[in-house]
């Protein structure tokens, strides 16, 4: 899976499951502030990135997420340490 593709699956889910206006999705947005993330949601995002991406997110690895970019980069990475 490419970068493009990735942030294509993070962009359906952030709409659909977070009901986020597509128009509020660009990479130097706040993360926290686009998706309304409360204590509850980030459970829901761990959820999201286990069912579309296939593994486990750690609480702590959401401090160094501030922007958008941030969080597309932390999916990449992710991935790409699983294939190497």
């Amino acid at each position: 899976m490419n970068q493009q593709e990735i942030i294509g699956k993070i962009n359906a889910f952030m709409i659909e499951d977070f009901e986020v206006d597509e128009q509020a999705i660009k990479p130097e947005a706040d993360l926290k502030a686009t998706l309304d993330l409360d204590s509850l949601d980030y459970i829901d995002l761990v959820v999201a990135i286990e069912q579309n991406f296939g593994f486990k997110v750690k609480p702590e690895d959401f401090q160094q997420m501030h922007t958008i970019q941030d969080f597309y980069d932390y999916v990449t990475n992710r991935l790409q340490a699983q294939t190497a």
